[in-house]
């Protein structure tokens, strides 16, 4: 099994290193960065960088594609080659998945239309206009395709569909072994938890504000 984890710049890391932390442990699998063109990526801050070793050509059939979201995903809603890798890969894929905005770069390569989706809380409205059915819910699997909500999501995405492929008990030893265990210090994860001021704050600063 290959793992393509696509990268572009101005992605969100930790909607491709949660992924990659979990799906990676798959066994006998090869995990693989991807690229237009190999070497250093940026993330949306400029101050990480993820190394892609293959070139989109050169990882033509992966048996899981990985989308990650963030800033930079806007730019690529138009990018020939991504988008027509993307499909070519969708076409010989076991999974095709997303974290955060990433799902939305599979619904501008026509690869969600009809389906139930997710995408961050700020971004999910614009599913439909990609012909899918968005949904709030964490991690949305249907059929072959699975999107997970904003960027801390994808561990979840990644374990889930570990447990599919590699059964339960695997997916729990991997979630043991990382020891993911989430206790966070504040129940403000979600809009409907959020207090209300934070809430309209980051919908009024939104790239997503319909207009």
């Amino acid at each position: 099994m290959q793992i393509a984890i696509l990268l572009y710049d101005r992605f969100t890391a930790l909607d491709a290193v949660g992924p990659y932390e979990t799906l990676s442990r798959l066994p006998g699998a090869e995990t693989v960065f991807v690229a237009e063109r190999t070497g250093p990526v940026r993330n949306e801050t400029g101050n990480l960088a993820l190394t892609a070793d293959r070139t989109l050509a050169e990882v033509p059939e992966p048996g899981i594609v990985v989308v990650p979201g963030g800033p930079g995903q806007s730019a690529q809603m138009t990018n020939g080659a991504l988008l027509d890798w993307l499909r070519a890969a969708d076409a010989g894929s076991e999974w095709t998945t997303s974290v955060c905005t990433g799902s939305l770069l599979l619904g501008a390569a026509g690869l969600l239309t009809g389906r139930s989706a997710t995408s961050h809380w700020l971004a999910l409205e614009q599913l439909r206009a990609h012909g899918a059915e968005p949904t709030g819910r964490r991690v949305v699997f249907d059929g072959k395709y699975v999107t997970a909500a904003g960027v801390s999501s994808g561990i979840d995405m990644g374990l889930a569909l570990l447990g599919r492929i590699a059964g339960d008990d695997h997916a729990r030893a991997v979630q043991l072994l990382t020891e993911y265990d989430p206790q966070p210090p504040y129940d403000s994860g979600s809009p409907q938890k959020a207090p209300a001021h934070l809430v309209a704050e980051f919908r009024g600063r939104s790239r997503f504000l319909l207009t």
